[in-house]
This record gives structure tokens, C-alpha cells and sequence, in this order.
């Protein structure tokens, strides 16, 4: 017996439901994937339990300073877990801390950084260092709970993340609910970038 015309229709409905949710799983898994936070390296900016949608499209052509990224610390941090912090050097920058107001300063500029943790210090340890072409230097929100580029300065690399380790950015916090939005800009950051010339960061 041939299926009805109703029978055949839910055929070709659940076969295109099917096929529409296969090709969601391999376009999130290539374009966006999802991360959780297991920590409180980066509040207040991503606080422990938040789930994140990461964007990894056209990523190293494009990070900015501020940017929220996921990489792999494999290579820079010598652990082979993802890691979530905040860019704070481009290739060939020079990233210090701190000046005589205890601000961190890149490439001279002294950096205002209110997504810091209410009571930490832009950092408390010190160091001078100028970024190598193809990598980045990262710091997380929470300065003293953090084991960021700093913490890595006496490893192979220095604590620079290599870009082609970079997954993706931070695009959104999807859950829980009450944080859902899109992480603050960090405008000190990013405005230094109009400063310098563009072809210091390719």
C-alpha cells in the first residue's frame, strides 16, 4: 500500500526538518559555537556559568584591541584547554604597566579600564613588552584571578597567544537569561587603533 497524500507529506516535511537541522549543526559548528564559563577570570564582563556564542568568521583579519577572544593555550600558555580573555595588545604594540596613575599604557597611550574587577588593580605584577608580528597579548577583567599573558611572560612565546590559535570572538552571553546581551565595548581600547598606523596590525 502507497502512503496518502497527507502520509507523503509529513515525509517530506520531516526529511526537510531533518535536513535543516543538520545543516544548523554544521553552519554553528563552522561560523559559531557555543562556550561556557567555568571561572571568574573575566568578571565582571563573563561571570562563572555564563554561556557564550563565539564568533569564528574572518577572525584574525579583524580583532581590535578589547576584544573579547577564545583560543586555544596549547602553544601560549603550554595547557591544553580554550581560554577566554580580553586583547590587549595587536602585533606591534607596546604594551607597559603601569605608569605613574597605575595605568596600563600601549604604545604610550595610558588606558582607562572600567570593566577591571571593582577593586583590582590594572595589574599587580609589572612588565614591558612589545608584540611580535602574528600574536596578540591578553589580559583577563579580573586582574588578580587571572593567569593571562602575564602569568606566561617566562614561557616559550612570552604569553603572546598566536592569531591562528585565536577561535573566535565573543559575539553574545545567550544564557542564563537575566545576562543575555552583548558584552560592553572597552573604547579606551579601541580607540588607540585610530592612532597607529593600520599596517602595524596585519
Amino acid at each position: 500500500m502507497s502512503p496518502g497524500p497527507r502520509t507523503a507529506a509529513s515525509y517530506r516535511w520531516l526529511i526537510v526538518v531533518g535536513a535543516g537541522f543538520v545543516l544548523m549543526l554544521m553552519v554553528r559548528g563552522f561560523l559559531v559555537q557555543s562556550y561556557f564559563i567555568p571561572s571568574g577570570s573575566m568578571e565582571p564582563t563573563l561571570q562563572p556559568n555564563d554561556r557564550l556564542l563565539v564568533n569564528k568568521v574572518g577572525v584574525e583579519s579583524a580583532l581590535r584591541r578589547g576584544d573579547l577572544v577564545v583560543f586555544d593555550g596549547t602553544r601560549a600558555f603550554a595547557n591544553e584547554t580554550d581560554y577566554v580573555k580580553r586583547v590587549v595588545g595587536l602585533p606591534g604594540d607596546h604594551v607597559v604597566c603601569c605608569d605613574a596613575a597605575d595605568l596600563l599604557t600601549v604604545d604610550g597611550t595610558a588606558v582607562k579600564e572600567p570593566y577591571l574587577y571593582p577593586g583590582d588593580r590594572s595589574s599587580d605584577s609589572t612588565f614591558d613588552v612589545t608584540v611580535p608580528a602574528e600574536r596578540i597579548w591578553v589580559m583577563g577583567d579580573h586582574r588578580s584571578d587571572s593567569a593571562d599573558s602575564r602569568a606566561h611572560l617566562g614561557d616559550p612565546g612570552g604569553g603572546m597567544v598566536q592569531l591562528d590559535d585565536v577561535i573566535g570572538r565573543v559575539a553574545m552571553i545567550y544564557w542564563p537569561p537575566s545576562r543575555a546581551g552583548v558584552p560592553g565595548a572597552a573604547d579606551s581600547l579601541e580607540n588607540i587603533l585610530a592612532t597607529n598606523a593600520p599596517e602595524r596590525h596585519k
